[in-house]
């Protein structure tokens, strides 16, 4: 295989025609381009709609209270469904296969002052495991805990942002200060990096739900309760939702059919839908891809088959000589995939480029950011370039091996 001999007779028939071989590269290069453009546009497509849903776990569930559309029992429509700590024990009791689970409340933008600056923010009463329901990444400190709940605790986790209006100065320390919220002061214990979708979101200040209740409402009234159902199937998911209506119907007394009453919002449906659509994306890419690289095949096969035609005297004065029918088609096969591969490799290196450069220059978009080929794409396309070119050397040596010495001496 590594024969000198052999190599540089390969490379004087490249060199003999290489315009012949520039263009049948060319295809094979253009082919492998276009495909780590799609694919690398479409891994921008899906990084951003995967951006989107930052700041929620994928397979989380959001459960909200709402007013009642349907007669039930007696009871008129309109009733307003009230949750409360109960609520929150029922289900955490009752759903086993939850991972996270926390009850929050929605207590709204609220006036907040550290010293002499001011600055309204979203407080965000909840239980500790919400940092991961909402997938909270800590820059300092640490989140909520159970001492928080159960000894009323006035504690605050405060966001990026809320740390940047009130402590002016990046090197302004915030914990430990306490901050006052609505006339309560609060010691601050840690600083996170929050994922929304809006200003508010990114504003945001967690204090623990009991702490709230107690200073704040002066009642055990929750506004929503969320989890996470870790690895569960679709079906076990589907089984979690249809559970939980079931305990609250019960509890309050509605309608299980009626969804006015309680409002339930899976991720996971939202999640497994835009893969599906991403999976669909990728597979159409790759027909469109492979699609063009066959043609840039066909291409290298049929100058191969030229190739063959041409040194059909060579071939016979070889065969005539002792040469296997082997060694011929190895002969033919290490031209097409030197020039497949070599090809291959250039569109591949400037397919990569062009990605990086555009993801460097690329002004933020909401649904595409940062289109990348990664490694495993690379790795994918290196072994199609190496399919490609055996199938494309592999009938003209087919044919050259079938070629009798007799036959070829008496071809002009």
């Amino acid at each position: 295989m590594f024969e000198l001999d052999k190599w540089q007779e390969i490379y004087s028939t490249i060199r003999k025609n290489k315009l012949r071989t520039f263009l049948t590269g060319f295809a094979v290069a253009w082919g492998i381009f276009m495909l780590i453009i799609l694919l690398g546009s479409g891994k921008g497509l899906e990084n951003g709609v995967t951006d989107q849903f930052r700041g929620g776990a994928n397979n989380g569930i959001w459960i909200s209270s709402g007013m009642t559309s349907l007669e039930y029992k007696g009871l008129q429509a309109g009733r307003l469904i009230r949750f409360t700590n109960e609520d929150y024990d029922l289900l955490k009791a009752s759903i086993r296969d939850h991972e996270f689970m926390s009850s929050r409340m929605f207590l709204g933008n609220t006036i907040t002052s550290y010293k002499n600056e001011y600055g309204t923010f979203y407080l965000s009463p909840c239980h500790p495991d919400y940092g991961h329901i909402k997938e909270v990444e800590m820059l300092e400190g640490r989140f909520l805990n159970i001492f928080d709940i159960n000894q009323y605790r006035k504690v605050a986790i405060i966001g990026e942002k809320v740390k940047e209006d009130l402590f002016k100065g990046s090197d302004t320390v915030a914990m430990g200060e306490y901050l006052n919220i609505n006339g309560v002061l609060f010691k601050v214990v840690g600083v996170f990096r929050d994922f929304g979708r809006d200003d508010s979101e990114l504003r945001r200040i967690y204090i623990p739900i009991t702490t709230a209740q107690r200073v704040f409402s002066g009642q055990n009234v929750v506004s929503q309760i969320s989890l996470t159902t870790g690895d569960a199937t679709v079906e076990e998911v589907n089984m979690i939702l249809e559970q939980t209506r079931n305990l609250l119907a019960r509890k309050h007394t509605f309608d299980k059919e009626d969804e006015r009453a309680v409002f339930i919002w899976s991720k996971n449906e939202d999640f497994r839908r835009f893969q599906g659509l991403f999976l669909g994306i990728r597979l159409f890419i790759w027909i469109v891809g492979i699609g063009t690289i066959i043609a840039g095949i066909v291409g290298v096969s049929n100058i191969m088959m030229i190739s063959v035609k041409e040194r059909t005297k060579e071939i016979g004065i070889r065969k005539a000589l002792g040469a296997t029918p082997f060694s011929v088609i190895a002969l033919i096969l290490r031209e097409a995939i030197i020039i497949t591969g070599f090809s291959g490799y250039i569109g591949l290196v400037l397919g990569i480029g062009v990605l990086e450069i555009i993801s460097m220059n690329l002004p933020e978009i909401d649904f595409f950011r940062s289109p990348e080929a990664n490694f495993s794409i690379a790795v994918g396309a290196t072994i199609l370039l190496i399919i490609a070119g055996t199938l494309a050397g592999l009938f003209p040596a087919r044919k050259a091996a079938k070629i009798k010495p007799i036959e070829a001496l008496r071809d002009e």
